[in-house]
């Protein structure tokens, strides 16, 4: 006996979450790797790519008005069990006491060095200018990217440099835990973070692929060599995207290097904004030019995607639109059941995500709401295209393959 036709209609809301969480498995944790280093000791390296004691690692915290965060940040990062390290502080023109705290910390370690980031060059993102300019008095043979709103464990760095070395990885990122403080953070985040998942997958799956549009790094935490940086032109090649950790993986990718990508939730946090308008403004910045530069587009393609962008984030509102409408009895009563056995489907999928992002599973019940502003931020983004505004500064990001 055939299924219902409504039933049938309604197998594609079935079927594509479970085939999205299919996908999220397969991830390797940063767990599996042993820390390395943590006290330098002569014991043999376990690895034959391994150094035999641990190579000096500069950790550049770029930071623009990040006054609530950088005692917290330096603190944590500071707490490693490294101790072949240099911590460098820029203070990115912050009218809210930020370097005070840095410098104030630096007189009390002589691990942390704070400078100030010279005037913007036009054609510079602020990020990445004040990442490369720590870069210039860097020391060391490998360089930690990390942003000021994060949280280290003791273990996080030996343990990353130790994947870094193991896989065999001139570039390593680590996927973190998320801290959704408000009803608005754990509401969207796991919507955007699922879009993500969407295009990539399992963190296996990105290591494995040889295609640098298929690379991706978090720029809250990344490990790079210094040859293979200062050979795919470090910041100044990613200098004008904003999307600048994707981009910095694409390129060194590019320039032959090996990306890798593992998940570390239990050694790397962050609340990257805090509040329904950080997060909206935080997100807009970004979410259309990194997923303009994860695609493979040309001319024609880009124009496509700016008319398209917010339709996978739709597609989860109009069933519960329209069955609504359904429920009225303007429409037959299988759309009403369509409607339904969607909704149904969707809740137990978000149910299964907000549980790995830590939410009240009742948040699912909720994802219409949550999908249909997710859209209006996919939309904004989009219409906005290549302007960014971001702290005070207004760029323009330039995509991948472009230049000036």
């Amino acid at each position: 006996m055939m299924p219902p036709v409504w039933f049938l209609a309604a197998l594609p809301w079935i079927v594509l979450p479970a085939v999205l969480l299919w996908r999220a498995r397969g991830s390797v944790e940063l767990s599996a790797y042993e820390p390395f280093g943590a006290t330098d000791s002569a014991s043999p390296p376990s690895s034959a790519s391994q150094p035999s004691s641990s190579p000096l690692v500069s950790i550049i915290v770029p930071a623009r008005n990040e006054a609530r965060n950088i005692e917290a940040c330096l603190r944590s990062i500071l707490s490693t069990t490294l101790r072949s390290i240099e911590v460098i502080v820029v203070d990115d023109h912050s009218s809210d006491g930020t370097g005070g705290i840095a410098r104030r910390m630096a007189a009390g370690d002589a691990r942390v060095t704070v400078t100030d980031a010279p005037p913007l060059p036009d054609g510079w993102f602020g990020k990445q200018w004040a990442c490369h300019s720590a870069v210039q008095i860097a020391r060391g043979t490998i360089l930690l990217f990390t942003d000021a709103d994060t949280r280290h464990t003791p273990e996080l760095l030996p343990r990353a440099l130790q994947a870094l070395h193991e896989r065999g990885a001139d570039l390593l990122s680590v996927m973190g835990a998320q801290e959704l403080g408000g009803f608005w953070e754990r509401l969207l985040q796991p919507q955007v973070f699922t879009f993500i998942l969407g295009r990539y997958g399992n963190t296996e799956a990105m290591s494995r692929s040889n295609r640098p549009v298929d690379k991706i790094a978090n720029g809250q935490f990344f490990l790079v060599k210094r040859a293979l940086y200062d050979k795919c032109g470090g910041h100044e090649a990613v200098r004008d995207h904003v999307a600048e950790d994707l981009r910095m993986a694409q390129e060194v990718c590019r320039a032959g290097g090996v990306v890798h990508f593992v998940e570390g939730r239990e050694f790397l946090s962050t609340r990257m904004y805090e509040g329904l308008g950080e997060l909206m403004r935080g997100w807009g910045k970004n979410v259309y030019a990194g997923g303009r530069d994860s695609l493979e587009l040309g001319v024609l393609g880009r124009a496509v995607l700016r008319i398209v962008f917010p339709v996978p984030a739709l597609w989860n509102v109009w069933p519960v639109a329209l069955g609504l409408v359904a429920a009225t009895g303007v429409l037959p009563a299988a759309v009403l059941w369509w409607g339904v056995t969607c909704y149904a489907a969707s809740v137990l999928f978000w149910m299964m995500v907000n549980h790995e992002f830590g939410v009240p599973v009742w948040y699912a019940f909720l994802y219409p709401v949550a999908a249909a502003m997710m859209a209006w931020l996919l939309g904004v983004a989009a219409l906005r295209g290549d302007r960014v505004e971001w702290k005070g500064r207004k760029y323009r990001s330039v995509a991948a393959g472009a230049r000036r």
